[in-house]
Parts: structure tokens; C-alpha cells; sequence
């Protein structure tokens, strides 16, 4: 039986290339990257030429790219980092009995710290800014993103005040595809930044989760206006477990976990060399795929696939903006289905697919991003969630909607002999 994968919002294949680049670093080049000897300077060149490939994808300096585990590492890093180095300037946490002081005022008018955000964020982001508020460390307003998915501009603004600190907006939601203005959004904090009296004022500082958007989508750091931008190198044909925070110089944000000096002391512990070699090998080759026009195969055939699926299966929706959303997505919701059954249905068939997102498809509930965009829970759980990759056929496609046909319509005639028994 053929399988078809048609799961890479999830994660991805390593590519041969990038594989044939990490090869090395597992043992013939295994030095540790700070150590000062031959070995260790041997794996220190090639972290800093991955380096070296992660500031030309940003359009950045060296010293602006911070090595993680990942994007939740960095997403964390982003927020808790800025968080912490803006509680730094109000009180010394030298000596205090808590690292979290809620109680202690950062000014005379006792406001905390504000974030924003939105209410369709990845589950690092969000559950990172809800225990900042159930600790009493930050006040957090989460968007509404509506029926498209879509973040509004002018909600944006309305939401800023005085006291915020953060923005952090996710570039390409990771369910549904959809992608936000961060362009736009990018442009009205610097307007923002303008108009503060204070001179040398660096807030509200705007970070984007970028890690749906990196294989399709400009991460240039200037053009975007943004101060931090999170990477993750399994989505883009690299390893797991590795990934990237852009820090724009001069950002304000501190370490949120102690040990060595590595990454110009913002992140402990020894470096992940293959995984890092991978991670710009990774990066390398999205320039490469684009070029060749891999985008527009892919978005041929996600538009072929939406077609296929809302012409040939009755009561069939498509979840979010056609227009705003990532080349590689569809989300769709089947009426009278139940989405987890059509799942492990589809994959006794061979083929691939999800729910929702792989972070949380241990839960039962519905998922909080179609939530979001108004859907009612029966709805959500109703959902499922195709990504293509680089290396999807047009014939996968066909044979994987054929099965997704057979499947909606024996899983509807099951749920109505349910439903006459009662």
C-alpha cells in the first residue's frame, strides 16, 4: 500500500541535502563548540557558517541570531526574556527570596506590564503569556482573529497602551494557514515607537512566531519591522529539535535559563552542532526551492485539492481566508463528521492528515483556533488539516481526496445508523 504524507505543518522530511551536511557532526566532527582545541574549533567553524546562513535569510547581524531547541524555546525565550529585562530596570532581583515578584510595583502606579497577542496563537505562546498572568507578571489582551482568520489592524492599535511592552502576532497560523499583516503591523509599532516622549523608549517591541511562514514567506527582519522572529528547523526539511530566535541589537531581554556563556549569554547549554549545521543548511535551500518555483507548485495544488473537495464532497467548508493563507494549507470541516474518526480512518488507508495541531492532538477538546474563528465545537471537531510538502504529486492528491470522498460519505452513513437507533 502506498503512503501519502500530507502532514508537513506537523513536520517534515530532512532533506538529503541537509542530512548529508549534519553527517559528519555526529562523530568524526564531534568536538564541543566551546572547547578551545582543534575539535572543538572545528565544530565552533561550522556553527558559525550556519550562523552566517540564518543572518542572510534575516537580513541580519551575526550576533542577532540565537540558537535554540527550538520554536517553543524560543517563543518562550522571546516573551519571558523581554518580560524579565523589563522587570529588571524597576528592581534588583539580587537577593530576593522569589524570582517572580507580582506584588512588588515595577513604577508608582502599580500597572503591570502589558503584552498583546492573539487568541489563535500556537500553544507555547499562549499558555506562556496565561501563566504570566496567573503569576500576576503581565496583563495580556488576546485579538480576535474572525470568521477569516485574520488579524485586524486597527484592533492592533486600539489594544496598545501606555505599559505595553510586547506584541507578539504569529506570522502563519499553524491550523488554518492564515497569514497575518505582519508587514503592516510591523509598520504601526515603529509609528508607535515615534510618538513616545521618552527618549531612547524601545517599547512596545513586536515579535512574530514564524515558523509556518519560513518556507513561503519573506523573513527579512527590516522589511518586516519586527524585533524578534522564532525558527523551527523540522518545518523547513531540517532536524528536530533545533530551531532559532532573530534578536534585533539593542533589543531589551535577558536569559530565562542559567549555566554557560554560549549564544552571547542569552541561552545556555552545549550546542546541538549537527542540529544547528542542518538548521542553515535548511535555511540555505528555501531561497533555492523558491527560485525554482516551488511555491507555485505547491500553491497548484492546494488550490487543486480545495476544489476537488468542496465541488466533489457535499456539505464541505473550508476553514479561513482562501486568499491569505499559506500555499501549502487547506483546512477543511465536513458536516455530520467526526474529524479524529475521519483521521485514524484515512491513515488504516495510508494517507497522512490531522486534526489540527501535532503540539496538541492528545486533547479532546475542540481545537481553540477554529474556536477562534467562531466555529461552534462540533464544528471544530468536524475539521481536518492537509499540508503539502515539496515533494507532493498532483496524483497523491487525487488518490488522497478519492479515499477522503469514500471515507466522509461511510462515516456519515455510520453516524445516521447511530443516530436511527435512537
Amino acid at each position: 500500500m502506498k503512503k501519502i504524507y500530507l502532514d508537513h505543518a506537523a513536520t517534515t522530511p530532512v532533506d538529503k541535502n541537509v542530512l548529508k551536511a549534519m553527517l559528519p557532526y555526529f562523530s568524526g566532527k564531534f568536538g564541543n563548540a566551546m572547547s578551545i582545541h582543534s575539535f572543538g574549533q572545528e565544530a565552533l567553524e561550522a556553527k558559525d557558517k550556519a550562523r552566517e546562513q540564518l543572518a542572510v535569510f534575516f537580513n541580519c547581524e551575526l550576533s542577532e541570531v540565537i540558537f535554540t531547541s527550538g520554536a517553543t524555546e524560543s517563543n518562550n525565550l522571546a516573551i519571558k526574556g523581554v518580560l524579565r529585562s523589563y522587570y529588571s530596570k524597576f528592581y534588583s532581583l539580587k537577593g530576593a527570596k522569589k524570582a517572580i515578584m507580582p506584588q512588588l510595583p515595577f513604577n508608582k502606579t502599580k500597572i503591570r506590564p502589558h503584552i498583546i497577542t492573539s487568541s489563535f496563537e500556537h500553544h507555547c505562546v499562549l499558555d506562556t503569556c496565561k501563566t504570566l498572568e496567573k503569576e500576576g507578571m503581565a496583563d495580556v489582551t488576546y485579538l480576535p482573529v474572525y470568521k477569516k482568520g485574520i488579524i485586524k489592524i486597527q484592533d492592533v492599535k486600539k489594544a496598545i497602551r501606555p505599559e505595553t511592552i510586547l506584541i507578539s502576532i504569529m506570522y502563519v497560523n499553524n491550523e488554518i494557514g492564515t497569514v497575518q499583516p505582519i508587514k503592516e503591523i510591523g509598520k504601526l509599532i515603529r509609528e508607535k515607537k515615534k510618538e513616545k516622549k521618552e527618549e531612547g523608549e524601545l517599547y512596545p517591541l513586536f515579535h512574530t512566531d514564524a515558523t509556518q511562514a519560513a518556507n513561503y514567506f519573506d523573513c527579512d527582519a527590516e522589511k518586516l519591522g519586527i524585533d524578534l522572529l522564532s525558527v523551527s528547523a523540522h518545518k523547513i526539511y531540517g532536524p528536530k529539535g533545533v530551531g532559532a530566535l532573530y534578536v534585533r541589537k539593542n533589543t531589551p531581554i535577558k536569559r530565562i535559563q542559567d549555566g554557560g556563556d554560549q549564544e552571547y549569554k542569552l541561552r545556555a547549554g552545549t550546542h546541538n552542532v549537527p542540529g544547528i549545521v542542518g538548521l542553515g543548511k535548511a535555511v540555505e535551500q528555501i531561497r533555492t526551492q523558491n527560485s525554482k518555483g516551488g511555491s507555485k507548485k505547491i500553491l497548484d495544488l492546494r488550490n487543486h485539492l480545495i476544489k476537488r473537495i468542496l465541488t466533489e464532497i457535499p456539505k464541505s467548508h473550508l476553514n479561513g481566508s482562501k486568499e491569505n493563507r499559506s500555499p501549502n494549507n487547506a483546512n477543511f470541516r465536513f458536516d455530520n463528521v467526526e474529524g479524529e474518526g475521519l483521521v485514524l480512518s484515512l491513515d488504516m488507508e495510508g494517507i497522512a492528515v490531522s486534526t489540527g495541531s501535532a503540539c496538541s492532538s492528545g486533547a479532546l477538546d475542540p481545537s481553540h483556533v477554529l474556536l477562534a474563528i467562531g466555529l461552534k465545537p462540533e464544528q471544530a471537531h468536524g475539521s481536518l488539516r492537509l499540508t503539502l510538502g515539496k515533494n507532493t504529486t498532483r496524483k497523491e492528491i487525487d488518490m488522497a481526496v478519492d479515499k477522503i470522498k469514500e471515507t466522509v460519505k461511510r462515516l456519515r452513513k455510520i453516524s445516521g445508523s447511530v443516530l436511527e437507533e435512537f
